[in-house]
C-alpha cells in the first residue's frame, strides 16, 4: 500500500494529466490522408543523431532521474539508453519501425508504446494497420488527427505549425496515456518530452541537453540485448 505522501502525489499526477481539455473544433479539416502523408515526411529522421538529455521518473509519487542517451537513424530505428547518476543502466531499448526491443527482464512499462515512443522525438509514426478516423482544424489554428485501434481506443495527434506537439491515448473517451512536447522555432528535436500513464500514477520527463550529427551508427545498437548494443 502505498503512504500518504505517495497516494496524494499519485492522485496529483493523475488530476494534472487529465484536467487540460483540448481546444475546441473549429471544423473538420480537409484531406486528412494528405494531411497525415505531409506530416509524415516533414517530421521523418534526416540523419544520424545522438541526443542527450536528463530524464526523470515519477512513478506513485517516488521520484528517480538521470542522464539519458538517444541514438537515432532514419528511416525508422531509434535506441535509448537510461543511466541513474552513478552510471547503472535502468533502461536499453531500442524501437526498430514499430517494434519496441528490450533485453529481458527490460522494463517495458516505463516506456511508452512505439507510436508514442516516437512522438517523445517529433516523429509522426502511427502503428501499421491503425485506422485513420479523420482529422480536425482546432480553435487556434492547430490541426488533431485521429485514429483507432483494433480494440476501440483512439490515438489523437495533436499539431502545432506542422509538428507534433502532443499525443494522447484515449480508452472509453476518457485519457490513458499522453505525450505533451515543448518545442522551440527551428529545432528539429523536442527540447522537452512528457510522457505519462494516468492508471498507472507515471510520468517520464526527458529534457534535451545536447543533439550531435554522427556517423551511422553500427547495426547491433538496435539489439539491446547485444554485447556492442549496451555501450552508448
Amino acid at each position: 500500500m502505498l503512504s500518504k505522501p505517495a497516494t496524494f502525489a499519485a492522485l496529483l499526477l493523475a488530476i494534472s494529466a487529465c484536467s487540460t481539455p483540448p481546444p475546441a473544433v473549429v471544423a473538420p479539416a480537409v484531406d486528412p490522408e494528405q494531411l497525415a502523408l505531409a506530416l509524415e515526411d516533414r517530421s521523418a529522421l534526416t540523419g544520424p543523431r545522438r541526443i542527450v538529455f536528463d530524464w526523470q521518473l515519477n512513478e506513485a509519487g517516488v521520484r528517480v532521474g538521470g542522464r539519458g542517451v538517444a541514438r537515432v537513424e532514419p528511416p525508422y530505428r531509434a535506441r535509448l539508453d537510461l543511466f541513474l547518476g552513478g552510471g547503472e543502466t535502468v533502461v536499453r531499448a531500442a524501437l526498430v519501425e514499430g517494434e519496441l526491443r528490450l533485453p529481458p527482464g527490460g522494463r517495458e512499462e516505463l516506456l511508452p508504446p512505439a507510436d508514442l515512443l516516437w512522438g517523445v522525438l517529433g516523429v509522426f509514426r502511427p502503428q501499421f494497420g491503425i485506422e485513420m478516423m479523420g482529422a480536425d482544424r482546432l480553435e487556434g489554428g492547430d490541426l488533431r488527427l485521429r485514429y483507432r485501434y483494433p480494440d476501440a481506443s483512439d490515438l489523437h495527434f495533436f499539431v502545432t505549425g506542422g509538428r507534433v506537439r502532443g499525443i494522447e491515448v484515449l480508452q472509453g473517451g476518457r485519457t490513458a496515456e499522453r505525450v505533451e512536447l515543448r518545442l522551440e522555432p527551428g529545432d528539429r528535436f523536442p527540447v522537452e518530452a512528457t510522457y505519462r500513464n494516468v492508471g498507472a500514477f507515471r510520468e517520464l520527463k526527458l529534457t534535451r541537453e545536447s543533439v550531435e550529427t554522427v556517423e551511422s551508427f553500427p547495426p547491433d545498437i538496435w539489439d539491446p540485448a547485444s554485447r556492442l548494443g549496451r555501450r552508448p
